[in-house]
């Protein structure tokens, strides 16, 4: 039976890089898949890594009906779902994917953070975390000392800590800094 998959971390794990090597591993074996990205992603409709790597996906709004959409008949034969920034998703698309899995046996790959620059779930991270059949955490290092990193904050443009603002603005390195959760404490006092 096919699974629904959360693979999740902070910015610059390789959470990109790797979906892309995964659907790579499917399509060198002559499979079939589908790539998402939600469209609030500055992403021009690729899947996009640091390292370089990018590929076409389609891209998906909030009104978006995955279930829907990959029964049609023009989508046989696949063999792999695969969704980048997978924290963007609304709680009824998770559900919709987790359908994908159950009902049409197609393994659901979908790659996103945990949580947002205040140390609070996504909804669609949070919907994933409670209902995808496999949690794999991807690993990366605090940029303030070598423990592992599990949140992130934002920083304005001289580089001092944003604690309010909208819960999303996409961005990279520039507005993003990867903590472990002594320093994201140490520096909002959110937790």
């Amino acid at each position: 039976m096919a699974k629904l998959h959360f693979f999740y971390s902070t910015m610059n794990a390789g959470k990109s890089t790797a979906l892309l090597q995964s659907n790579h591993n499917y399509i060198e074996s002559n499979l079939k898949t589908l790539l998402f990205i939600p469209g609030d992603v500055k992403s021009k409709g690729f899947i996009v890594s640091r390292i370089g790597l990018k590929k076409k996906a389609i891209v998906v709004d909030k009104e978006y009906n995955f279930y829907k959409q990959i029964s049609n008949k023009n989508n046989k034969n696949i063999s792999c779902v695969f969704v980048d920034e997978a924290q963007f998703l609304s709680k009824d698309q998770v559900q919709q994917l987790a359908k994908v899995a159950d009902i049409k046996n197609i393994p659901v790959m979908c790659y996103g953070i945990r949580t947002d620059f205040q140390g609070k779930l996504f909804e669609g991270s949070c919907e994933l975390l409670a209902i995808a059949d496999n949690l794999n955490e991807l690993k990366t290092i605090c940029s303030e000392c070598e423990k592992k990193a599990t949140m992130v904050v934002r920083l304005d443009e001289s580089g001092k800590v944003i604690l309010k603002g909208d819960k999303v603005l996409i961005g990279g390195n520039e507005i993003y800094k990867s903590l472990c959760r002594t320093h994201f404490r140490k520096l909002t006092k959110l937790i």
